[in-house]
């Protein structure tokens, strides 16, 4: 029989990108359903390893992508809002997680998909409710991912026919490492695990390929589903590059003992299919489940050991900015309001410290155009975020506490001050962003305003770096100095102004680095506004 390659090629293909979306889909309106709060979940349940595994299990299952889980960890871990040790936890819940697809593939549906997809147009185009929406995009997504694979099964279907086809299943059931290497390279193409373990359910249940075959295809899907964490953790911190490390040895390692053991985990299988009266994709469900599963139990005791060895593996020293509150322990505000309160300076302080490390890394990528400067400057500012969150929420907590007058002012001078200091990380990101821009479109800013920059940077950091010094110290004279300097940043930002519309007139400088140039300087300009803020809290004006 003649194979009609392009209608083989056609619905294998539409039908994997059905597949995809309809995963995609029903993973979005699940994440909506629950609330977009996976970061917050991941840095509260990772208190160890153990719940590390919950939450990756929980946020994988939202996502319907362990990759995407992945990623998530690797980019807190890189913020510092997550140790190595409590990633790898969630890395192993993401590669449980990940097996929810399977078995919902595992029920076999397919025959009902069209009308699940009528049933979920019906909620998203006829109703206004932001709730009947997201469940209408679930169950959408839902009948999409199972008319992909109809598709798609309908498209390998013709294969089984095919002489090399049926030589190359045959070389995988006498070569496992072969299957290995297959279901790695195709997951890494497609970037979808779940895709290419639906794909495998279908292949097993038309009998294109058998379970000898099968099961080191699933082992080599769980590795290629790993180049997702590791592309995205190039160019990334050291601690994002140990994430992903973790992710790629931990797979590689289950992968090996289920090879040693295949001929036992093959039984085992079988046996659960017997038992349970599973059907082709729900036992390739089962199978992986099992792999997943086992393979947590077996390295979670090696948490540790394997935190060593890609620390070993990716030495160096990697600059985490701590988001975590070091010095808000709520026991004070009932026992020791007073203590409370000086606590809550000591974090403020410390948030302080972070907005001048902010303006200096700032300045850097201004004069170097770094990636790793502009990186650790989004890095501060999402620390500068989370400390504000946190302070704020400590000294709201603190003012229902009985404080004496001083403590009261004291306390409202705090609650001031945070405000201040986290516009103070929202201006260097904006700076931030505009030389971005600059670095994007290839804007040129003239020698002479780079140096005028240069100045004007300087004297807000030194401008900031004081204000916090008179609120650490409680020094008027500090103050006194941080009111003066203010007042040159104001001069100097109406002198650069007069210089930058003089080079604009002669030509010199260009509309687009003028408006960069502009709003860099203004940007400079409210930054020392926020800081005489702080010193005139210092000094109790008004």
């Amino acid at each position: 029989m003649e194979l009609n390659w392009q209608e083989m090629l056609f619905q294998f293909f539409g039908g994997l990108g059905i597949f995809l979306f309809g995963i995609k889909y029903m993973g979005d309106g699940l994440q909506k359903s629950a609330g977009e709060r996976l970061k917050e979940i991941l840095d509260k349940f990772t208190t160890n390893p153990f719940m590390g595994v919950l939450a990756g299990v929980f946020v994988t299952v939202l996502i319907q992508s362990s990759s995407g889980t992945t990623v998530i960890v690797v980019g807190l871990v890189s913020a510092g809002f997550m140790t190595l040790r409590q990633a790898i936890g969630v890395i192993m819940g993401a590669n449980i997680g990940t097996t929810v697809t399977a078995f919902i593939i595992g029920v076999d549906v397919g025959e009902y998909a069209l009308p699940i997809i009528a049933v979920g147009t019906i909620l998203l185009f006829f109703f206004k409710n932001k709730k009947v929406h997201n469940v209408g995009q679930m169950i959408f997504g839902f009948g999409a991912l199972f008319y992909g694979l109809e598709l798609m099964g309908g498209g390998m279907k013709p294969l089984r026919s095919l002489e090399a086809f049926h030589d190359l299943t045959v070389s995988m059931s006498d070569n496992p490492i072969l299957g290995v290497v297959v279901g790695t390279l195709f997951t890494v193409v497609v970037q979808s695990s779940s895709a290419t373990i639906g794909i495998l359910q279908e292949l097993y249940s038309s009998n294109l390929v058998d379970l000898q075959a099968g099961l080191p295809i699933l082992f080599g899907d769980n590795i290629g589903t790993t180049i997702t964490a590791v592309l995205a953790a190039l160019g990334a911190s050291v601690a994002a590059r140990r994430a992903a490390a973790v992710h790629v040895l931990f797979n590689l390692i289950g992968t090996t003992i289920f090879l040693i053991i295949l001929p036992l985990f093959s039984k085992f299988v079988v046996f659960l299919q017997t038992t349970f009266n599973l059907n082709e994709p729900m036992t390739i469900a089962f199978a992986h489940g099992t792999f997943n599963i086992t393979n947590t139990i077996i390295q979670f005791p090696f948490i540790a050991v394997l935190a060593l060895i890609v620390t070993k593996l990716i030495p160096g020293q990697d600059s985490i900015v701590d988001y975590n509150s070091k010095h808000l322990d709520p026991v004070f505000i009932e026992q020791s309001p007073s203590i409370a309160l000086g606590q809550a300076k000591e974090e403020v302080l410390r948030m302080g410290t972070f907005a001048v490390k902010g303006l200096q890394v700032t300045n850097e990528f201004l004069k170097t155009k770094s990636s790793k400067n502009s990186e650790a400057a989004y890095q501060i500012e999402g620390a500068i975020n989370n400390l504000d969150k946190k302070i704020t929420n400590y000294l709201v907590d603190l003012s229902s506490s009985s404080l004496s007058e001083s403590e009261s002012e004291r306390h409202s001078i705090l609650m001031d001050t945070v405000r201040d200091i986290e516009r103070v990380g929202d201006h260097f990101e904006n700076i931030v962003e505009l030389v971005e821009y600059q670095q994007a479109n290839k804007v040129k800013i003239t020698e002479d305003a780079m140096s005028d920059l240069e100045v004007m940077f300087n004297l807000t950091i030194e401008t900031v770096e004081k204000a916090i010094k008179s609120l650490d110290l409680n020094d008027t004279e500090i103050a006194r100095e941080v009111a003066e300097k203010e007042d040159q940043i104001d001069k100097m930002e109406r002198k650069l102004r007069k210089q930058h519309i003089l080079r604009l007139n002669e030509g010199k400088c260009s509309g687009q680095a003028g408006i960069v140039y502009v709003d860099i300087i203004s940007n400079l300009e409210r930054i020392g506004d926020h800081a005489v803020n702080i010193a005139e809290a210092v000094l109790g004006v008004e």
